[in-house]
C-alpha cells in the first residue's frame, strides 16, 4: 500500500435517490467508513421518499415511518446532525490530516457529504480535520485503463472475487481490501486527489 503521511478513511454513502438521470442525490440513508480495523455505520432517517430505483438497488425503503433494509429488517436511525457528530468524532480518533476515499467521491459522495455538512452546521469542524480526498474511481482509471468500466459493482468481482451488496459497511470494507490489492504508489494517489 502506499505509504502515505496520513491515515486514509474510506467512506461511503447510500442515499435516498441513487438514479443517474437525477443530479440531486437525495438524503443520506446511510453512513459507513473504515481505517484499517476501525468501523463507523450508521442508518439515518431520510427527509424525503426513496425512489423506487433506490429500493430496487438497495433494497432500503421507509414502511411506517421505519427504514427498513430489504423489506425484512428495520434498521435503528438516528437524527442527521448527530451521525454526522458521530462521523466527525470517528475521524478524530486517527491522526491527522486524513486522508478520505470514496469511490466517485468527486462526483456523488463529497457534494452529497458537503450539503449534509452545510444543513447540519458543521462544515468548520470538518475543515478543522484538514482533509484532503481521494477519489477511488479516479485511481481505478489512471491504474488500470482500458477496463470496460469502472464503476464499483463492475471493480469489486475481478479484484475481489464478490459482487457489490450496496451496503455502505460492505462497500467500505471492499474498498479498503481493493485498495490494498491494488497497492498503488504516491505519485497515483496523489494525482486522484481532489
Amino acid at each position: 500500500m502506499a505509504s502515505l503521511e496520513r491515515p486514509i478513511v474510506f467512506f461511503d454513502l447510500e442515499t435516498s435517490e441513487q438514479d443517474p438521470s437525477k443530479t440531486r442525490g437525495g438524503d443520506i440513508i446511510q453512513l459507513a467508513a473504515i481505517s484499517g480495523v476501525h468501523t463507523f455505520n450508521v442508518y439515518i432517517m431520510p427527509r424525503s421518499d426513496i425512489d423506487c430505483y433506490t429500493t430496487l438497488r438497495t433494497g432500503f425503503n421507509v414502511i411506517r415511518g421505519k427504514l427498513y433494509k430489504n423489506f425484512a429488517t428495520d434498521v435503528s436511525t438516528i437524527p442527521l446532525h448527530e451521525a454526522l457528530t458521530s462521523f466527525y468524532d470517528f475521524l478524530r480518533s486517527f491522526n491527522r490530516p486524513i486522508l478520505l476515499a470514496a469511490h466517485k467521491a468527486q462526483d456523488f459522495a463529497l457534494p452529497i457529504l458537503k450539503n449534509a455538512l452545510i444543513r447540519s452546521y458543521l462544515t468548520q469542524q470538518f475543515h478543522e480535520l484538514g482533509p484532503s480526498f481521494l477519489d477511488i474511481y479516479l485511481l481505478s482509471k489512471a491504474l488500470y485503463p482500458g477496463l470496460d468500466s469502472y464503476e464499483q459493482e463492475d471493480l469489486l468481482y475481478p479484484f475481489l472475487g464478490k459482487p457489490n451488496n450496496h451496503d455502505a459497511l460492505e462497500n467500505v470494507t471492499a474498498l479498503q481490501s481493493m485498495y490494498g490489492v491494488w497497492n498503488p504508489n504516491q505519485e497515483s494517489v496523489t494525482q486522484c486527489l481532489i
